[in-house]
């Protein structure tokens, strides 16, 4: 039965999938231990410091948050060189998205992706009735600018960029990005999700923040990832303070929890050094696990993530139940439209040995049927 009184444009979106959770796994196929390794979260994560702030912070759950977010908001525009009128707050990177997609795009609006990519520019695009032009990953699995850049058109408004890209993990060529960047007609604007930057060589992307204030250039980062926040939904966009004023006017009151504040403010504070030390463990076992997967034959395309993509003969989709039901929860690139590729985050050191062997075991099964 429809839903009488829903736009068009809803009806040609589609939900989000989400990876399965510990829970849903023990529950669905009877196991006592998991490890999920499928949405690319921290596993050493809540840090000590924000672990407190976020229990200090309970007691206060009763009143509004800040509605200026201040202090959060000057301490990441110091990371930036920027003051706080450069920095909006959101419900994580996707609420950030989502305010963006709200701000832009009317019907009939143009906006160009990358086909292999986060799929949520695809969906909050056409929820605002935007056209969508896409774009294919070149034969590196690299989001291609060049290929971007030929797509404008006058009616182009935004361009949704993943540096690095989920799920390939790859980086983009620095000059191509400036190529797309001065190519953006005048009311167009370029969008560029960091949301796993903190896991790459800062020499090895662009620098985008110094793009602010001369190019039609936003910025979005997350605490989800190398801060481990994931579930304080705490996101943010780094931009002219003009478009800062817009973005704030635009989103809903209140649109960050109080928890999630406290998490982050400590993240950035006292957190901040076991936060790099972790980062570079986790850049470390990132290095391991591609070294261990090559040994085994399969094909692993560099990342600059905290997760790798991997190719194997079989059925990724196959591959990724097996894995399942032996406790272990990583993701099929399938539905991206790599249909042998695999991505797996990396975990602790444990967890990495455990995925390798139930690994081992899987593709065993594999080749045997």
């Amino acid at each position: 039965m429809s839903v009488p009184g829903i736009r068009d444009e809803i009806l040609k979106a589609r939900a989000y999938v989400a990876g399965k959770t510990i829970e849903e796994v023990k529950r669905d196929y009877g196991l006592t231990d998991v490890i999920k390794l499928g949405s690319n979260e921290n596993p050493y994560a809540p840090f000590p410091a924000a672990r407190q702030a976020m229990i200090d912070e309970i007691e206060r759950i009763n009143e509004y948050p800040d509605a200026s977010f201040r202090d959060l908001r000057a301490m990441i525009g110091s990371r930036f060189g920027r003051d706080a009128a450069s920095i909006a707050i959101g419900h994580g990177a996707g609420g950030i998205l989502e305010t963006i997609a709200a701000t832009f795009l009317r019907t009939g609006d143009e906006v160009i992706l990358p086909t292999q990519s986060y799929g949520l520019y695809r969906e909050i695009s056409k929820v605002a009735g935007a056209v969508v032009r896409e774009v294919a990953l070149n034969e590196h699995y690299t989001i291609d600018p060049d290929a971007m850049r030929e797509a404008i058109t006058d009616q182009t408004k935004l361009v949704w960029l993943c540096n690095p890209n989920n799920p390939t993990g790859t980086i983009i060529d620095v000059a191509a990005y400036e190529r797309l960047r001065d190519a953006l007609p005048p009311n167009a604007w370029l969008v560029v999700d960091e949301a796993y930057a903190e896991f790459a060589a800062e020499e090895n992307l662009p620098a985008t923040a110094r793009d602010l204030d001369t190019h039609n250039v936003i910025i979005v980062r997350t605490f989800s990832k190398a801060y481990g926040l994931a579930g304080g939904r705490i996101g943010y966009a780094v931009a002219r303070p003009q478009l800062i004023t817009v973005i704030d006017t635009v989103s809903e009151p209140f649109n960050a929890n109080r928890i999630g504040i406290a998490g982050a403010r400590a993240c950035l504070s006292d957190d901040w050094d076991v936060i790099q030390s972790t980062r570079a463990r986790i850049c470390s076992s990132r290095s391991y696990l591609e070294d261990a997967l090559v040994r085994r034959g399969l094909t692993v395309t560099p990342t600059h993530t905290n997760f790798v993509f991997f190719e194997s003969r079989f059925d990724a989709e196959r591959l990724a139940d097996v894995m399942l039901r032996n406790g272990v929860i990583v993701r099929s690139a399938a539905a991206w439209g790599y249909p042998k590729h695999t991505r797996v985050t990396i975990g602790t050191e444990d967890e990495n040995e455990t995925f390798l062997q139930t690994l081992d075991n899987a593709l065993v099964q594999l080749a045997e049927e």
